[in-house]
């Protein structure tokens, strides 16, 4: 998913801190748009004050750092900067900290209590997901690993074949943006077993595997970046060239979201890649996408239009900056900060240009699909909800489209499927906020279309 945290950052909300009765762990529960979300604070003290962090259990969120944390005269003061949050509450005699939090001139009421919350407010609501497969399959599958020679990394998987004995089409799932494992596991949802074990029982062999750093496969996520990614699913299909059981002509890529955008960098490259499968994809350059997606997710969760349109002219301004360099040094990173000071203050210029600088985003906001996807000479197959918010439908499908017709390939199917979020859930609004509490987890009508093409690349 075009990272996680951009949903914790946008949406989620709620910080903490302490004084001497303030230290410790504290609870409250954030009602965003009818939706619950639990907020856990660890406040400590420090030399000169305290620090705290944030948990979102609901959101699979640890240890969010609290950027200026203060208590004086029993109010309690937290801050955001990179998320423009702030919050503020009154600790009562009741041990209650009393207070709202503001986003985007909006406020939200957030009460604050000791670890002693009532079961009924602390525990966390188990939804139903009725698609995820149950053992014993009828399937066979199997624990594999495979290594990235380039970085030394070695991936750790699953590979499920329709039958132990046998000659099969494969793919490789290539999960979105954030840490993921093989599953693709996300508020409770496992998107990539729900998909392999539809295709594996329509007789596809599935290779899907954890990210580098992630689950049970080596290396260091935080450093890489979508190119990196792309090394790891190449050594994928260098695996699935050494097993007897695939049919090495008729391998291809599914990829979701960021996937998306690695499925084409690989079978540009590859003559092995016969088919790929663009789930979400991104079809335009990734700062202007996340500048898109940034406008209507603010929309989405009601703020001020004033507060979109300011936030869009100093991030596009950042943007440029970026665009425009030769590297991602030093030189780069003073000059994205004093532009951000002549917009926010010291802290937050500061955190915003760390978050926009590492490895990962610097890399994403210059990928540009218009120059990777017209070495693709596959059959491409590119699907999109309708109501998806992260990655809107039209404008990215139209770009795909586009930008391999223009490049001579004919060989494109392109689908926006009605009513279907970012994760291809039915859905009412598209936002992230719906995400957990839809009990679907992939969309009937997604997998038939996704099964359907493939099967057809594979006869």
């Amino acid at each position: 998913m075009i990272k996680t945290i951009l949903i914790i950052i946008a949406v989620l909300t709620s910080y903490f801190a302490s004084g001497q009765e303030i230290l410790g762990q504290w609870n409250g529960t954030l009602n965003v748009s009818g939706t619950s979300l639990r907020v856990v604070y660890h406040i400590n003290k420090a030399e000169n004050g305290y620090t705290a962090t944030m948990d979102s259990p609901d959101q699979n969120a640890v240890g969010i750092p609290i950027q200026k944390t203060t208590f004086e005269n029993s109010v309690l003061k937290l801050e955001i900067p990179n998320a423009q949050i702030s919050y503020e509450g009154t600790l009562n005699k009741d041990n209650i900290i009393v207070g709202k939090f503001t986003q985007g001139g909006r406020s939200l009421e957030l009460n604050l209590a000791k670890e002693n919350l009532s079961k009924e407010s602390s525990a966390k609501q188990v939804y139903v997901r009725p698609q995820e497969p149950q053992k014993p399959y009828p399937y066979y599958t199997e624990d594999v690993k495979f290594e990235n020679k380039t970085d030394k990394v070695v991936l750790a998987g699953t590979l499920s074949l329709p039958k132990k004995e046998g000659n099969f089409p494969a793919v490789i799932l290539i999960t979105g943006s954030g840490k993921q494992n093989r599953d693709e596991e996300m508020l409770g949802h496992k998107a990539f077993l729900v998909l392999a074990d539809y295709l594996t029982r329509k007789g596809i062999a599935v290779l899907r595997f954890d990210d580098r750093g992630a689950g049970e496969s080596t290396g260091d996520f935080s450093k890489a970046t979508t190119l990196d990614f792309a090394k790891d699913v190449q050594a994928g299909v260098d695996y699935l060239k050494t097993r007897k059981e695939i049919n090495k002509n008729k391998i291809g890529l599914i990829g979701h979201s960021e996937g998306g955008l690695i499925a084409p960098i690989v079978a540009g490259n590859s003559t092995a890649i016969n088919f790929i499968v663009l789930l979400a994809g991104p079809g335009i350059r990734g700062d202007k996408l996340l500048l898109l997606q940034k406008e209507l997710l603010e929309k989405q969760y009601g703020a001020a239009e004033s507060d979109i349109q300011q936030g869009q002219e100093n991030f596009k301004g950042a943007y440029d900056i970026i665009i425009a360099s030769a590297a991602n040094d030093e030189n780069l990173k003073n000059k994205v900060d004093n532009y951000f000071k002549s917009k926010y203050d010291e802290n937050v210029s500061k955190s915003l240009t760390a978050q926009i600088t590492n490895n990962w985003m610097y890399t994403f906001l210059r990928l540009d699909p218009a120059t990777i996807l017209p070495k693709v000479k596959c059959p491409v197959l590119a699907l999109n909800g309708s109501k998806d918010l992260q990655v809107p439908a039209e404008i990215n499908l139209e770009a795909i489209k586009k930008t391999l017709l223009q490049a001579g390939n004919k060989k494109v199917t392109i689908k926006e499927l009605p009513n279907l979020n970012h994760l291809f859930q039915e859905c009412k609004t598209g936002s992230p906020l719906e995400y957990e509490k839809i009990e679907q987890t992939f969309s009937p009508i997604a997998l038939e279309q996704i099964s359907n093409w493939v099967l057809l690349q594979t006869k």
